[in-house]
């Protein structure tokens, strides 16, 4: 279904880099910067093209998936569940992934972060040190969307 073009996998690639330095800059600062964020979310829309996405109900479609994460992720940003720079990637990721693989995202986001606090609380003061407090939930999700990141060019 999708065109294996030199701008899909550009793009795919450049998805790739933005997440691996969100997942840097989450470790290193606990903080994704909102050019990150963006960076990703306007991507999408070129990607939909290149792979030749129908308005619809593909780009609908995704964009309805986007808009509903959002919406999740702000309620849990409000509870102090979510951080607002993890709520924003994770929203911005639905713009690219369609809804089956992003189930599998969430499954492997939520692996990795268990993983990722097991890690830290088995690090303790090493890990923590020089770091802000928290947990930089920023990598299990960039996890998530490099581990589907294959089936979007399927």
């Amino acid at each position: 279904m999708t065109p294996h073009t030199s701008a899909t996998y550009g793009l795919l690639a450049l998805l790739a880099i933005v997440l691996l330095a969100a997942a840097v800059g989450d470790w290193r600062h606990r903080l994704i910067r909102n050019r990150l964020n963006a960076t990703i979310a306007a991507g999408a829309p070129l990607f939909w093209l290149a792979i030749g996405m129908e308005p619809w109900p593909g780009m609908a479609l995704q964009l309805g998936l986007a808009l509903l994460v959002l919406a999740i992720c702000a309620a849990l940003f409000a509870l102090r569940m979510l951080g607002g720079g993890d709520a924003k990637l994770l929203a911005a990721l639905a713009l690219w992934v369609p809804p089956p693989a992003f189930a599998e995202l969430v499954l492997v986001m939520a692996l990795a972060g268990g993983v990722l606090a097991a890690v830290m609380l088995i690090g303790g003061p090493r890990l923590a040190a020089n770091r802000p407090a928290g947990l930089p939930y920023g990598i299990a999700i960039a996890a998530g969307g490099l581990w589907v990141l294959p089936t979007l060019s399927a």
